[in-house]
């Protein structure tokens, strides 16, 4: 009987201690903003960040990583100046979800109002989102956001705390022309039908050397897909700077990476301007927009037609303005990760449009290796399928395996960045990109974002519609002949975020047919490897350009149709 009685109290010992975390409030945030810095009404996500670490604003300390620090995030609608928001017990963060389990002491604490737009759309629906501003859809960097001087305060259990945003962020000045480099934006018509106001569509254009002196030459266009480019990166027509202090990369453990990267810059000049250097058309796309950095250059229902604007708009803009040949054996499309991904995607979906693609680091391109998830069998994304143990997935790790975030990680500071797949961020996109529109008009979750719950009927509009690997397997008998000889596939064995895993997938089908195309691996390479065994990825993820343009134009000559002109641009 006594051992009972220590056991029953021992039970409910631990049963109030893990209850009392729930039940305590924790400290209030009270934020507003004056009229004097905004006489609108806004909507929005009000944020606020909390850091030990005053090295950096914190809006700028929120990750992934073990070295993150605290944001907690609610939706503000008609949020007028003076008026007092509330961040509370009832407002999601990441790393911890409750105010109340924030530890006592003193932090560096700031808010930021993300602010949303209100999107009457052509499908019916009416959204709110944040539009982009020039910045690539960076919510702690998006011009016209509110935000606080950061403040040191001193928390201990429920305090209530008054931040006033007394920021904006600026516009950011449009890039300039020079005599190589041009910037373009258009009015995309389809666009701008889609989401009920204007929408443009933008590039940065890099001339070939002798473009001005020979008037009669048309040339091919090299197309590099990617995340938002605020102008053409990668170029610098002088030496690097002499006085430049070397920085160390903790990612690729390399001393002096920034003076590296400014001599590549300079290198590709001295080549691109060279006497042996193919003379084509290089462009880099700006497609940002309410959901992401860009748009996957592909249609969507909750994005619009971006595949259908860039192909059929933006392309042959640039090709009539700038003398491109404008015809589809003429155009290639290549990048890495997310411009991997849109490279493989353009060629499957246009396969006419485009002359070959150069897919390096894809993002998931076969849906049963979504990273560490089988979309079509797997029951949850963030714990492996067990009766009884609850083991979570890994989201990213370092070339030995070596794992520092979990995908419940990186999908938890998401909903706390924004509700309705509007943070902005990697997982939001795939869903807002590959989903069907819901009810609400936002994208159907691709599963419960708190608990990693799969949604199977989402599953199956995804695989459809966006599985790279079976949309060719299903479509192969029309689809083969338009892409043989045009696929290449790069991907490192021990990518950060396991993409290699979709690839293994893609190659096993690929070698059931006479694809003649390519599928390589870097031995314990990480993310964004791209094809060249010789050379560190640190310097060739520097060189797209070089390495894919230089390969396209050998390799068009057994590709392109008789009669093609395959001299006049080689000058």
């Amino acid at each position: 009987m006594r051992t009972l009685i220590f056991s029953l109290l021992a039970i409910a010992l631990l049963a109030f201690a893990g209850c009392a975390p729930s039940g305590a409030p924790g400290p209030v945030f009270h934020v507003s903003f004056p009229d004097s810095l905004s006489s609108q009404t806004l909507d929005g996500r009000l944020l606020v960040m909390l850091s030990k670490d005053s090295t950096a604003e914190p809006r700028f300390q929120i990750s992934d990583g073990p070295n993150t620090q605290i944001v907690f995030g609610m939706d503000v609608e008609g949020m007028e100046p003076g008026d007092l928001k509330r961040i509370d017990a009832r407002s999601f963060g990441y790393p911890m979800p409750r105010l109340s389990e924030i530890p006592p002491g003193d932090y560096y604490v700031q808010a930021l109002l993300h602010v949303y737009e209100t999107f009457k759309r052509s499908d019916g629906h009416t959204v709110k989102l944040p539009m982009d501003n020039g910045e690539g859809q960076q919510w702690n960097q998006s011009p016209g956001n509110l935000y606080s001087t950061p403040q040191k305060m001193t928390l201990n259990g429920y305090d209530s705390k008054g931040i006033i945003l007394d920021k904006i962020i600026p516009p950011i000045p449009e890039p300039e022309d020079t005599e190589y480099i041009k910037h373009i934006k258009i009015r995309s018509e389809l666009l701008s039908e889609f989401w009920g106001r204007d929408m443009y569509l933008g590039a940065h254009v890099l001339l070939p050397e002798g473009w001005a002196e020979h008037p009669e030459v048309k040339y091919p266009l090299a197309i590099m897909h990617g995340h938002y480019p605020s102008d053409f990166g990668g170029w610098r027509t002088t030496p690097p700077d002499s006085t430049l202090q070397p920085e160390y990369s903790a990612r690729f453990g390399v001393e002096g990476y920034n003076r590296m990267v400014q001599q590549e810059a300079y290198d590709f000049y001295q080549a691109w301007t060279g006497p042996n250097f193919p003379r084509v058309i290089a462009i880099k796309i700006q497609h940002a927009n309410p959901y992401y950095d860009d748009s996957y250059a592909v249609n969507s229902e909750n994005l619009g037609p971006y595949g259908d604007a860039i192909t059929y708009e933006l392309i042959p803009h640039i090709e009539e303005q700038f003398r491109g040949i404008g015809e589809g054996w003429a155009r290639f499309v290549y990048g890495g990760s997310t411009g991997g991904w849109e490279a493989l995607a353009v060629q499957v979906k246009y396969p006419d449009e485009y002359g070959g693609c150069y897919a390096a680091c894809p993002d998931p391109i076969d849906f049963r290796a979504y990273c560490l998830v089988n979309l079509y069998e797997d029951k949850n994304a963030y714990y492996l399928d067990s009766e009884f143990k609850k083991s979570l997935r890994p989201g990213h790790r370092d070339y030995l395996g070596h794992v520092n975030s979990t995908l419940q990680d990186m999908n938890h500071r998401e909903l706390a960045l924004g509700s309705k797949s509007r943070s902005g961020q990697q997982w939001d996109i795939w869903e807002a990109v590959y989903s069907p529109v819901g009810d609400d008009g936002y994208p159907q979750r691709i599963w419960n974002k708190y608990t990693g719950d799969i949604n199977p009927e989402v599953a199956d509009y995804w695989r459809e519609n966006y599985d790279l690997t079976y949309i060719m397997q299903r479509d192969w008998e029309t689809l083969g002949p338009k892409l043989k000889g045009k696929l290449h596939i790069y991907c490192g064995d021990m990518d950060n975020y396991y993409l290699n895993n979709a690839v293994y997938l893609a190659e096993e089908f690929l070698n059931t047919t006479d694809y003649s195309g390519e599928v390589t691996y870097g031995d314990r390479a990480e993310h964004c490897w791209n094809g060249d065994p010789n050379l560190p990825n640190h310097i060739t993820r520097l060189r797209y350009h070089r390495m894919f343009i230089t390969k396209w134009t050998e390799e068009v000559r057994a590709l392109a149709p008789a009669g093609a002109d395959l001299t006049s641009w080689r000058y």
